[in-house]
């Protein structure tokens, strides 16, 4: 097994911030679509449910080739994996601004999934390999905050663009900044020993992708907490696809102040909460065993209530609110997510096991957005009075991914 030992505290720190701002270009590039929904619309006359589509493609190509991206970074060079996955979704990016059909669009998001599928596997089991149990929750839940602060950016950023320069211009310059990172991470990054349990090494290597998956749903709690990421995660992808539109249209924000304050109230304080549960969670662990489990539950419950407020807030004020209390609640979750999971699978079977769990989390969570476009296109009354209901009953997919973590921390105990 490795430990801290291993790898001097100066390369462990510099690889995960090499990673960090990989995630966090990874996250802002995802997100700066859905920013720029009402000027697609207003352009090209889409409806709320093809403006869903074009969310949801994303992350159904995103999910269903996790696995096999997964299985590939437990056998393949992770540092390689991660430099083709962010070319090919920086240029795709790029390609967006070019996009002028519905079915464009589709495709280019596509292949963002594909691009963006390769990473979190690949770079959570380095981050893995590189800290030892004392600090890779810490490491791991530092690493998420990349995912708040890259959502910000790639919201506000593609506004600010779009607002001076044309939409399609916020495109280029993230794909060419895409580019520049894949370069320095090719240069820069080091690919470490594997972290291997001694005598599995040959039979792991042996087993192919369908056995692979198939011992990894067996293990015990392993699948109830890939169900409640896909609960949560369902949440999580309302409010990145639809917020801005939500903050737009609702309270008549402009373009840039309302791709700002949907992202910026929630993700600075999954930022925050993010990484301090991490080093609680690596605390509590000394005593209490699947302590990370318990923290998530905890903020998972709490969170369902703050959800609630969001879809009935009546004022500006409120719903800002609302949303940060949201925000703190979704990164004490998130800060747990693969540490938790790390905590029930094996070491040569981790980038298999993220890779899974974003297939599930993701192909579950891309319903969300849809079902809310197809909610707010569709029935009687106001549109965004539609919407704000929709996204008060998501509160149930939250309680229910409560129920399933504490399910696996009883089966951990056991």
């Amino acid at each position: 097994m490795s430990t801290d030992s291993e790898c001097t505290d100066r390369t462990k720190w510099w690889v995960l911030g090499m990673l960090w701002v990989v995630c966090l270009l990874n996250y802002a590039d995802r997100q700066a679509i859905s920013s720029l929904f009402p000027l697609l619309e207003r352009e090209f006359h889409y409806s709320k449910a093809e403006l869903g589509l074009i969310g949801s493609a994303f992350m159904w190509v995103y999910a269903f080739s996790s696995p096999f991206l997964g299985f590939a970074g437990d056998r393949k060079s992770r540092k390689g994996l991660i430099v083709v996955g962010c070319l090919l979704w920086s240029l795709m990016t790029g390609f967006t601004g070019f996009c002028a059909r519905l079915w464009q669009f589709i495709a280019a998001r596509s292949l963002i999934g594909l691009g963006e599928s390769v990473y979190f596997p690949s770079a959570t089991s380095i981050l893995s390999d590189y800290h030892g149990t004392r600090t890779r929750s810490t490491a791991l839940s530092f690493h998420q905050s990349a995912v708040y602060l890259g959502t910000i950016a790639g919201g506000w950023i593609a506004a600010l663009i779009a607002d001076q320069y044309g939409w399609r211009w916020a495109f280029y310059g993230f794909g060419a900044s895409g580019l520049v990172v894949a370069l320095i991470i090719g240069l820069c990054l080091r690919e470490p020993v594997r972290e291997q349990i001694v005598g599995t090494k040959e039979n792991h290597h042996q087993a192919g992708i369908v056995v692979t998956l198939r011992d990894l749903m067996k293990l015990p709690g392993v699948l109830l907490l890939m169900l409640a990421f896909a609960c949560a995660n369902g949440v999580g992808a309302i409010f990145l696809v639809w917020a801005p539109t939500f903050l737009f249209e609702k309270f008549h924000l402009s373009l840039v102040a309302a791709g700002f304050s949907a992202v910026a109230a929630i993700q600075l304080a999954s930022a925050l909460s993010g990484p301090l549960s991490g080093l609680l969670a690596d605390r509590l662990a000394l005593g209490i065993k699947g302590a990370h489990m318990l923290i998530q539950a905890t903020a998972l419950i709490l969170g369902s209530v703050c959800v609630v407020a969001v879809g009935h807030a009546p004022t500006m004020s409120l719903l800002l609110g609302a949303m940060i209390c949201f925000g703190l609640c979704k990164g004490a979750y998130d800060g747990g997510i693969f540490a938790s999971i790390f905590d029930l699978v094996p070491a040569p079977k981790r980038a298999s096991a993220a890779g899974l769990m974003n297939m599930l989390g993701w192909g579950g969570g891309a319903l969300g957005p849809l079902l809310i476009g197809l909610l707010a296109s569709g029935g009687h009354g106001d549109a965004m009075e539609r919407m704000s209901a929709g996204i008060s009953w998501s509160c149930i997919a939250y309680l229910v991914a409560a129920g399933l973590i504490l399910s696996a921390w009883r089966m951990r105990r056991g």
